[in-house]
């Protein structure tokens, strides 16, 4: 019932998702991250576990997003109903389509990024994804807000969109950047107007101003 993205920024090694569905509150359960560790994103039938869990798996330095994938998918009865996109410290990405999500269900992974959507519209929505996510230019939120705004610009959900979230994780144990639009008619719309209301000067030199570790 979902689309989302998850990348990395090799420049600055920032990593995020952005998320959005028919239902409320999809900022909830839907993207999970860690400064320095990884960013993930679980859906259709979500288990929130695998965001929890994945991120602990992600911060030993030996795993990467494949074999987090994989042991978090042995561990649960229930993955033909999931999807999970995970993207690491590294820029290695996996995804996850279980064989019983709701149709349209796909996803795809490569380096940096991973898409994926079940009730999509079509599977078009995951290339214009992709393909927004290389070519638009600024920071990581820049770029998965762009993503997300060509998915649903494709058809996104077929039942339309109300909620949409998007987080970016870069050096600081919290988020550099945390919106949601919780049930909304434009909820990404929304998502842009908050993200350019955090960039002006009062907020952005408040939250450049808080102290370092």
């Amino acid at each position: 019932m979902t689309f989302s993205i998850v990348g990395r920024d090799p420049r600055s090694g920032s990593l995020g998702v952005a998320t959005a569905t028919a239902g409320p509150v999809v900022g909830q359960l839907v993207p999970h991250g860690r400064a320095g560790t990884g960013a993930i994103a679980t859906q259709s039938r979500t288990n929130p576990y695998f965001g929890y869990d994945g991120l602990e798996l992600l911060a030993d330095p030996a795993a990467d997003a494949e074999t987090v994938l994989a042991r978090l998918l042995a561990g649960d009865a229930g993955r033909e109903q999931r999807q999970c996109l995970i993207v690491d410290r590294h820029g290695k990405a996996a995804a996850w389509t279980g064989d019983d999500c709701a149709a349209v269900a796909a996803s795809l992974s490569r380096e940096n990024l991973a898409v994926g959507g079940n009730f999509l519209a079509g599977e078009g929505v995951l290339a214009a994804m992709a393909a927004a996510f290389d070519a638009t230019a600024g920071k990581l939120e820049d770029r998965l807000l762009g993503a997300l705004a060509a998915g649903a610009a494709a058809g996104g959900d077929q039942r339309g969109i109300g909620s949409a979230a998007l987080k970016v994780y870069g050096e600081r144990p919290f988020p550099d950047v945390d919106l949601r639009a919780d049930w909304s008619e434009t909820p990404i719309d929304d998502l842009a107007r908050i993200l350019a209301a955090t960039r002006e000067p009062d907020y952005a030199g408040f939250f450049e101003a808080l102290p370092p570790r």
